[in-house]
This record gives structure tokens, sequence and C-alpha cells, in this order.
């Protein structure tokens, strides 16, 4: 086995020749393996090993074997422990997503402070069929049946073409030693439950199960890439525009293909979104319709499908007042900068001049609510916010984005855009007050 796996790491992965690697260590079969043949190739390796005191004294024994396998090796070891059980309750998820996410936490850290330049993790053939396997029974997509890559930025999977039955041949013909994890014989968790009375028996009417699968996988992978390019070429049709609060996409580029329902789950799967079938409906929906997940939103604007971040009520509620002596002030949009000037320059969209004079403070900054109305600098009479933006062709998630700054409740300026009429400077101004947003 040793060859072929120099073969494969020549063939397939030989940038791991010259690079400094992390290799996560639990004591089990699998990861000793990855590192007894790692080591045989004189690769740069060191050793990670997480205690997640889930099996009380078993859990310290496999750390003090995996502590004497690397004074063995002569390789450099680290050791962390995670009070897994409390992090699950606080963050209210499962033991096995709290383990997963403290264990790749933790890999992250140590490769960024060390400069690791990759983290090599044991996974084989069968742990790639066992993940095929629950992604298809929960329901998944394209990228769900590919299962585990064997590259993923900088985690790196050498043992995916091998199965477990190569690395315990190999084990057992150089006496190499490891741990059994006793949670493994449980079928407690899905994957076990594969493990041990689903996969036996594929293996027992297919022999060469595992060969033909990694066939299908190939063949996915290739379908992937074409599906890829294919969405590439959708993507830059339909995203109309797009900037750090927004990405706008064209709904007639959705609705002109015979399956708008796929391309939408393409487009949007990554955000969260789960009830599909609303988000059909928001093609054909009223403007405002919105379908939301915990981290984002996708709205129907008109001609658009308009997708953001999760939108807080706390911040459109948000208020602040601005004092006489405040000079500076922080806001979500920015920081605004108010000081007296001896003359007027050029005003923009985010400079403002105005007559002190006419200002009463304290001011105040709102967001914009309906019924608002000002004067616009530069037009003879009164405009509705509401309006005003309509001209402006602002989508909905812009609007949710204006500022106000008022005086005794009337607008000095919508901020960003255009102030108002009434505090404008004039022949007759003394004061004059410089209103800056950087």
């Amino acid at each position: 086995m040793l060859e072929q796996f120099q073969k494969h790491i020549n063939n397939n992965l030989p940038f791991l020749k010259d690079s400094k690697l992390l290799i996560a260590i639990s004591g089990g079969l699998d990861s000793v393996m990855l590192t007894h043949l790692c080591h045989a190739l004189n690769l740069d390796i060191v050793l990670a090993h997480c205690n997640f005191n889930l099996r009380g004294n078993e859990s310290d024994q496999d750390e003090n074997f995996v502590l004497d396998l690397a004074e063995k090796l002569g390789l450099e070891m680290f050791v962390e422990t995670f009070e897994t059980e409390a992090y699950a309750e606080d963050e209210k998820i499962s033991i096995q997503m709290a383990a997963r996410e403290l264990r790749y936490n933790w890999f992250f850290d140590l490769a960024e402070s060390l400069n690791f330049d990759y983290i090599l993790t044991a996974h084989h053939a069968d742990d790639n069929l066992e993940t095929f396997l629950i992604n298809l029974t929960r329901g998944t997509g394209l990228n769900g049946l590919i299962s585990i890559p064997e590259v993923n930025e900088n985690i790196v999977r050498p043992l995916l073409p091998f199965s477990r039955k190569q690395l315990e041949r190999f084990a057992t013909e150089t006496h190499v030693k490891w741990r059994e994890d006793s949670s493994n014989a449980s079928d407690k968790y899905l994957r076990n439950k594969l493990r041990h009375q689903v996969i036996p028996h594929l293996k027992e009417a297919n022999s060469e199960l595992l060969q033909n699968f990694k066939k299908t996988l190939e063949h996915l992978n290739d379908s992937a890439d074409i599906i890829d390019e294919s969405l590439n070429t959708f993507e830059k049709r339909a995203v109309d525009s797009a900037d750090e609060h927004q990405v706008t996409y064209k709904i007639s580029e959705f609705i002109k293909h015979n399956n708008p329902k796929a391309y939408l789950f393409e487009m949007f799967k990554s955000y969260g979104f789960t009830e599909w079938n609303d988000v059909v409906d928001l093609l054909d929906a009223q403007s405002g319709k919105q379908v939301v997940s915990k981290t984002h939103r996708l709205i129907k604007d008109r001609a658009h499908l308009i997708l953001t971040n999760l939108y807080h009520s706390e911040q459109s509620e948000a208020s602040f007042t601005i004092k006489t002596e405040d000079k500076t002030f922080q806001l979500p949009i920015g920081n605004l900068f108010l000081d007296e000037a001896d003359s007027v320059s050029k005003p923009s969209k985010t400079t403002i001049f105005v007559d002190k004079d006419t200002l009463e403070f304290p001011l105040h900054i709102r967001k914009w609510e309906n019924g608002d109305a000002f004067y616009p600098l530069g037009m003879t009479g009164k405009k509705k916010l509401s309006k005003y933006f309509k001209d402006e062709k602002l989508s909905l998630v812009d609007k949710e984005n204006v500022w106000l700054l008022t005086s005794n409740h009337k607008i000095v300026w919508v901020i960003g855009m255009r102030a108002d009429n009434r505090f404008k400077v004039t022949d007759k101004t003394v004061n004059i007050f410089k209103i800056k947003l950087n």
C-alpha cells in the first residue's frame, strides 16, 4: 500500500511534498495509518489531537496513545482538551456538531498561527460512501452526492482512494497498533447504522462496490463541472447589480427557463434557504414579499429578486441625538463630521452646507418613515420621500438603508442623497455649517 500511496501523492497531490502539514490524529486506525504513511514518505508533518472528554478514561487513554506514537516517530505534537458537552449545550447543537466545530476551529487556528500549509484528515473510501448515503437519505443536490472533496481549500484527504480494508491489511502487515473508539460500535448515530447494517449487505451483493462507487463519483464530478460552468454563465446574465448591502437578480433570467426552481436552488442554496416552493413563488409575488433564512432574505422588488443579509429590526428602530458640542458622530453607514465653515464649496451627496442659525439643537438622526416629506434642494415645493425614492429608483433594501438628519422634526438631509431647501445657505447666512459623511 505504501507504493500506492506514494504514487497517489506524486500523481495527484504533489504539492504536499513541499508543504508544512498538520495531521488530525484521533488514535484510530485511519489517522494512525495516515501518520505512518506520511512519515514513511518523509513528509513534513506535525500531529494534532483533540480530547473531547466524551468517553471518560478512554479519551485520556487515546491522548496518551497518540503522545507515545509522536514520541516514537520523533514528531511534534499538539493536544487540546475541550468541554464538548458544555459547548453543545451553550450553542444548542448536537454533540457531533459541537465536536466538529471545536475540532476544525482549532485546526484552522493552528494552521494560521503556525503557518501550516495544509491540514490532513484521514477520511477514506468507506467514509465517502457513508457520507454519500447519509446525504442521500436526508435529501440533497448534486454537491451532496459528490460527498467528501479530496482537496477543500487548505484541507486535504489523501486516503480517499483507499478502503478501510486496505488500511487494516497494511496495519497488520506492518504491525501497527491503533485505538478502537468504543462509540463506533454503537448504532446510535446514522453513520454507524449505515456502517454496520447497510453497507456490509451492499458489499456482499457487489464485491466491487467501492470501485464502482469511485467511478460514479468521477461521473458526478464531471457533471458538476459542466453544471458549474453553465451556472457561472447564468449568474453573469442574471445579476443586475451587487454591492456591500445586496445582490440584485433579474427575474426574467429565471422565468425564461423550463425549470426556474433548479436555478433558484443553485443560486441561493448556500444562504440557508429551505422553503424552495416559497422561493419559487417570489417570481410571481407582489413587490415586498420575502423569504427569510437564518442569515439572509430574498425579496421581490418589481422585476428583481434582491438577496441581502438578514435585516436586524433593532437597527431599523435606532435613532441618534447630536448635541451642539458634537463634532463627530458614528453611524451604521459611516462617520458624520460637523463643523463651522468660512465658505461654501461645491456640495455633493456626502457633503452639505447649511445655515447654522436655521438649526435647532439637538439634531436627530433616524430611519425614514412612511409619510415623511421634505423640500429637495434645487427644486420648488414639497415632495414625499416615498415619491422621491421611486424617482431615484431605489430598491426596497436601498430604502431600508436611508437615514435622515432632522432638526425640530424637519428633514435637514436625506443623508448621502439630498439636502433640504429650508436649511440652505443664502446671501443672508452669517454662520455656515458643514456636514460630511465619510
